[in-house]
């Protein structure tokens, strides 16, 4: 059986001295989550929103239906980057403050390079 991981809690940053193949794996899931251009987006919007930002206000922007934005969030939230907050039908998301806080530390290379 495989345990499944939460790549936030599980990553190290890029410029660690070695990453071990747990470590490793749980950054690479972060980056395939974050593989896709209408994933990008919906974090650019998180990020700038300021509030949680309602699946339906996602659709227009992106151009995309419904169901293909509930697919990327899903994405998204299996990897620990939003937090999802159910109001009545419809779904909220936001970007995790702990996922956030990771992401930057993650690809900071400057400590790494000379």
């Amino acid at each position: 059986m495989t345990t499944v991981l939460d790549p936030i809690a599980c990553c190290a940053p890029l410029a660690a001295p070695l990453l071990s193949a747990q470590e490793a794996e749980a950054t690479a899931s972060l980056f395939r989550a974050l593989g896709d251009p209408a994933r990008v987006r919906i974090v650019n919007v998180l990020a700038t929103a300021g509030q949680p930002v309602c699946v339906c206000e996602l659709i227009e922007p992106l151009g995309l239906g419904q169901p293909t934005v509930s697919h990327h969030l899903k994405k998204l939230l299996d990897a620990g980057l939003v937090e999802r907050e159910q109001r009545g039908r419809w779904a909220y998301y936001s970007l995790d403050s702990e996922a956030s806080a990771k992401l930057g530390s993650l690809v900071d290379l400057k400590e790494a390079c000379c």
